[in-house]
């Protein structure tokens, strides 16, 4: 994995991202798993770059582009390539890294909110979904992005994380439960926590 200068951490982990060009033809993840396994080290810099653009997705959305999240991403990859002999499906590798990315982004909340309560961290998120939306978004858009970025903020990490994998990453609500490692009644009442958060700032909106 690549080394970035010691800039601020949003630019660096953007600059890095951006480096990491997919190939141009992918192995099938089944074979990328078998190559690694048996010590390919060309095939652990394979699995990384088809995944790492998805996974730092996934990752920016639930803790926004805060400096966890370039942490969060490099170290999911090294435990899941430490890890890969456990993995009983490989051809499901993408799902199994966005779980692990997943419990990783929990134990970031846990820290967050102790350095918070030490009066360490300034505040929860250093930037919002609508400062990382792409540049041709319309106005409207990014008003509607502004609008979510404040009914996550009124509620719990959990219930984020759930509906981010939800409505916005699109998975069925069986995989919700996995990922996210609740259950499905946890889940169905934390999407629509935010849910609610949201149509309740809408209706503030419009009055």
């Amino acid at each position: 994995m690549m080394n970035v200068p010691a800039t601020d951490p949003d630019i660096a982990m953007r600059d890095e991202i951006a480096s990491v060009r997919p190939l141009p033809v992918a192995p099938a993840d089944h074979e990328l798993v078998e190559r690694c396994l048996s010590g390919d080290r060309w095939a652990e810099e394979a699995l990384y770059r088809k995944h790492v653009h998805r996974v730092s997705a996934v990752v920016a959305r639930m803790l926004r582009h805060g400096p966890d999240v370039e942490d969060v991403v490099q170290d999911t990859f090294v435990q899941a390539l430490g890890r890969l002999e456990g993995l009983r499906e490989p051809a499901k590798l993408e799902r199994w890294l966005i779980t692990l990315a997943v419990n990783r982004v929990k134990k970031r909340f846990r820290r967050r909110k102790l350095r918070r309560l030490l009066g360490l961290e300034r505040s929860l998120d250093d930037e919002g979904l609508a400062l990382q939306a792409k540049a041709d978004c319309s106005q409207e858009a990014r008003a509607e992005l502004m609008l979510l970025d404040r009914a996550l903020d009124r509620v719990p990490p959990a219930d984020r994380i759930c509906w981010v994998l939800r409505r916005v990453e699109g998975y069925p609500m069986a995989e919700v439960v996995t990922t996210a490692g609740c259950s499905l009644a946890t889940a169905k009442r934390r999407i629509a926590r935010v849910d609610e958060a949201l149509a309740t700032l809408r209706a503030e909106e419009s009055r």
